[in-house]
């Protein structure tokens, strides 16, 4: 089995249990913070619908250059619902056309001229679907601050039953 067999069921569930929450997130509510240290509800969703992207410059590039991102804006839901699903789209494209060696590659995470970190493909593939999941912990829990009811996930939530069950 290849690199990418092993890793697309992994990222097919957790797109689709990340799309379901990212569908929940009330436009109106987009600049409410849990805390003033936090992001805005709109700038962790729009975070959570760039991710998969970054997925598909890990497997296509070498490199990333933050200094270079884009700037977060309070998007509607449904047009970061529409983002996400094309960058999805997109990484798992590039995930199944790799091959082995293409995850052997380094890639590094730059500001500028400054190299944070470099890492070999394969494990920066697996950090982003992490950092990926972690995000969308944070989302599941702004909408149960604001009152929004959060799906199940792994299992079942308090306002949802797994499904199938």
């Amino acid at each position: 089995m290849s690199i990418s067999e092993t890793l697309l069921p992994e990222f097919d569930q957790e797109m689709a249990t990340t799309r379901r929450v990212l569908e929940r997130v009330p436009t109106d509510k987009g600049k409410w913070k849990p805390h003033e240290k936090s992001f805005s509800l709109a700038h962790l969703a729009q975070l959570v619908a760039w991710m998969p992207g970054w997925i598909t410059n890990a497997v296509s590039e070498t490199s990333l250059d933050l200094s270079r991102a884009a700037k977060y804006g309070n998007e509607k839901t449904e047009t970061l619902v529409a983002m996400f699903d094309k960058n999805v789209k997109e990484a798992r494209a590039a995930l199944a056309a790799a091959k082995d060696p293409d995850f052997s590659v380094n890639w590094s995470l730059k500001f500028g001229d400054r190299v944070v970190m470099t890492l070999p493909r394969a494990a920066v593939v697996r950090q982003h679907i992490s950092h990926l999941v972690h995000h969308r912990g944070q989302l599941t829990v702004y909408l149960r601050l604001i009152d929004v009811p959060v799906p199940s996930i792994y299992g079942p939530t308090a306002d949802e039953k797994m499904p199938g069950f």
